[in-house]
Parts: structure tokens; sequence; C-alpha cells
């Protein structure tokens, strides 16, 4: 099943958002809404935040998709580094933002999630959008999600370490297709040496 993961546009907020339930901004709407010009989808599953579900209903409602909220697809809870801009870490816990980034699994933030609860909620979720999906007879699902979320399915898909998600680039309001597998398992693959 190819599934079309979108982050949500823009909230204007430079920081780790985390659960934080920030609204999109005027740019976020602009950029969400130019990223879905032109393409077609028969169902949509959003995460519950607002920054993804106020969109996923406006679009839904206006094409007349049908549309799944889904608690398990919100972002990764950043613990006490919500709301705290990258610059700021950098300065004051450079060491802890370090090994975050090389092994998140390992060394998550202060009162973070636990990176394998985070990587099974989203994978229980996609396999749920998949199973729903063709239940219904849709084939063309659009999941509205966060960066974090996007950047572990990827990993995953690629059997590449979590640490690779540091370094990859997750644009706000960017689309990214990926073949999900039913039933996916929720641990790492990594590649052999």
């Amino acid at each position: 099943m190819r599934l079309t993961l979108m982050r949500h546009g823009a909230t204007g907020q430079p920081s780790y958002r985390g659960r934080i339930d920030d609204p999109l901004s005027a740019l976020g709407w602009e950029q969400s809404h130019a990223a879905v010009a032109g393409l077609g989808w028969d169902f949509i599953v959003s995460s519950t935040l607002r920054r993804c579900a106020e969109f996923a209903a406006q679009l839904s409602a206006t094409r007349g998709i049908p549309l799944c909220p889904d608690v398990r697809l919100v972002e990764y809870d950043f613990g006490a580094w919500q709301g705290v801009t990258v610059a700021q870490l950098e300065r004051e816990q450079p060491s802890a933002l370090a090994a975050y980034r090389a092994d998140p699994q390992r060394c998550p933030p202060p009162q973070g999630e636990d990176f394998a609860a985070f990587g099974r909620r989203i994978a229980a979720a996609l396999d749920q959008a998949v199973e729903t999906a063709l239940a219904s007879g849709h084939r063309r699902v659009l999941v509205l999600t966060h960066g974090a979320v996007i950047r572990w399915v990827q990993c995953h898909l690629a059997a590449l370490p979590f640490g690779a998600m540091a370094e990859t680039s997750i644009a706000n309001a960017s689309l990214h297709a990926v073949a999900w597998p039913r039933a996916a398992s929720p641990e790492p693959r990594i590649p052999a040496a």
C-alpha cells in the first residue's frame, strides 16, 4: 500500500514543539494548500494536533474525502525540550542534544517519550490506516503528521539507524510517498556491516 505522508505547514514557532498544540500560521495554511493543489486522495488519516487536524478537516470537507483522526500520529514528545529552540539547546545542553541526535533510542530528551514506544505507536497507526483504507476500497491515502514521525518512517523502511533522523530534512508541508507493508515490524532493521 502506498501512502503519502505530509508534514503540517509552518506554525511560526521555531522550537521543538512536540505535543504543544499550535495552530498553523497564515504561511502554514498557504504552504498546505499549495502542497495538495492538483493532487488527489480518497482517504485521509491525520494527527489530532491542530497543526495537522484543522487542515485535514478542511481538506476532507472541501473535497468530500473520508477523514480518520488518529492520536497515535501526534508528534514525538520532547519532554523538557518542548518549546525550547535548538539554538538554546546547543548553547545550554550541547552534549545532550548531540547524544539525542546520534542515538535517539538510547539518549532521549529529559522526560521525553520512550523512542521504542514512539515507533510502535507510529507503526500501529499506519497498519490501521492501511487496514481501514483497504476495507473501504480506498487506495490513495494521505497521512497528515509531523516531522519526527516522517523521519522515523523513512529510517525504518530504509533499515537505517535512527541516528540518521537528525540528517533528514523534512520541510513544512512536504509530501513523502512511502510503500508501507501491512503489519510492519516497529523494530529497526540495522543493515549488515
